[in-house]
């Protein structure tokens, strides 16, 4: 028996119909199996860039560092099957495990999926980027014969800094995972995720960017206890109609006001299908004032996500900026409070998020562009896995005006996970997961 009432239609990126009829509880992170496999191969899958190993010991850059003199000639790319192969022999647990490589550019690159025996036999997620990093390095060293007075540099190009920083600096292997000590509280590890990673994973389309970083976002709020209960149902919702297009709400008011929309006309659609759905009714009058009134104040919510969701990518698609995000999710809301007299989006938390996030992100602080932040952020963590995802629409609908770029901080990401379909099309895969 379903564990709620609400069922919804799943549509993908361009509005076609994927699956009707769904039980909300099909698509939670705890019953959906593509979603948990996203989350599985978020914490068990490392990229390894060899290339940028055989380049950092040609230079002696290792570790942000420059040692001159310590520099090593190695062709590590050219024996790459070699050095991949003591790899895998090391870090899988037993012959025909669930142990995965897969090559790109040439094995120049390549991700290593470890072995679920490891993370399981672990306390954290640790396991896999350590157990990579450990093997990659005794391979190169057995590989190429190093000795014991050079194969430090061997460490430094892989692990980067560790353990003279706390994190892995200008290590060569990464996780789309930080490290634990870096999560600010209990259960915030999915969601300390930039979204320049996300961006570059779903190869910058706003509609699939903003799916997975929805999913990474409300599998955080699942594991941080905020979706027990009553707040399950309130949690799925958003999840649906911000993340994945239920019923194609996004998707309609996108193409309703994308051509001469704007953030106040995008309010009006929303309003218009809310009334239409029956989701909210005409209330009392207070003078010229019409209030609305709902009988379910979570799907209400999921609405004003999927409209914050909308007038993000008209208005951030419109002038081709990240930075208009913020300003989006405070006055999209503002206006819809002022229109409805009922709350804006989470409740007033993402008007909340969204003062101080425009300080942070590009007013007279200035500390970065919106593409380097996370759900995980002091300014950004307020809101309930609703703001990441639009700030991940912005910044896929960019052209190039942030500081910080996700080809100049996230490259890697693209060139790797990217190209595996379970990262780079969540919406369709989640749909089939149904």
């Amino acid at each position: 028996m379903a564990k709620f009432r609400d069922t919804i239609d799943l549509y993908d990126d361009a509005g076609k119909l994927l699956k009707s009829g769904v039980p909300l509880d099909k698509i939670s992170p705890l019953v959906n199996p593509a979603t948990r496999k996203i989350i599985d191969l978020t914490k068990r899958t490392i990229a390894v860039n060899l290339g940028g190993i055989q380049d950092a010991l040609k230079t002696g850059k290792v570790g942000k560092g420059h040692v001159l003199g310590r520099e090593m000639d190695l062709d590590i790319v050219g024996n790459k099957d070699a050095v991949i192969g003591k790899i895998k022999e090391m870090v899988q647990v037993q012959e025909g495990d669930d142990t995965k490589i897969r090559e790109f550019s040439g094995g120049k690159l390549f991700l290593v999926e470890v072995p679920s025996a490891r993370l399981e036999a672990a306390s954290t997620y640790d396991a896999a980027i350590t157990s990579v990093a450990a093997a990659t390095t005794y391979a190169i060293v057995e590989q190429f014969d190093v000795g014991p007075f050079d194969a430090a540099m061997v460490k430094g190009a892989v692990w980067g800094a560790y353990p003279h920083t706390m994190d892995m600096k200008g290590a060569l292997v990464t996780s789309i995972l930080n490290i634990p000590q870096n999560n600010e509280g209990l259960g915030y590890a999915l969601r300390n995720i930039p979204v320049n990673h996300v961006v570059m994973m779903t190869n910058k389309n706003a509609m699939e960017g903003a799916a997975l970083a929805s999913t990474f976002e409300q599998a955080g709020m699942f594991e941080m206890g905020n979706a027990i209960g009553p707040f399950e149902r309130a949690q799925l919702l958003t999840y649906a109609y911000q993340g994945l297009n239920a019923n194609n709400l996004v998707y309609d008011l996108v193409k309703k006001n994308g051509s001469t929309g704007t953030i106040g006309t995008v309010v009006q659609s929303l309003v218009e299908r809310a009334i239409e759905d029956k989701v909210i009714t005409p209330g009392k009058k207070g003078g010229y004032f019409q209030f609305y009134d709902t009988k379910d104040p979570m799907l209400w919510n999921a609405y004003a996500a999927a409209g914050t969701m909308a007038a993000t990518m008209v208005n951030c698609g419109a002038g081709r900026f990240a930075q208009a995000v913020s300003s989006t999710l405070l006055y999209f809301n503002d206006l819809l409070e002022h229109e409805t007299g009922l709350p804006g989006c989470d409740y007033g938390r993402v008007m909340g998020t969204a003062v101080g996030f425009s300080f942070f992100s590009h007013s007279i602080y200035g500390g970065g562009g919106p593409g380097i932040f996370n759900g995980n952020h002091v300014v950004t963590r307020h809101a309930a896995g609703v703001a990441i995802p639009c700030v991940v629409a912005a910044a896929a609908l960019d052209a190039g005006t942030q500081m910080f770029s996700p080809e100049s901080t996230s490259k890697i990401y693209a060139d790797t996970y990217g190209k595996v379909d379970v990262f780079n099309k969540p919406i369709q895969q989640i749909a089939q997961g149904v």
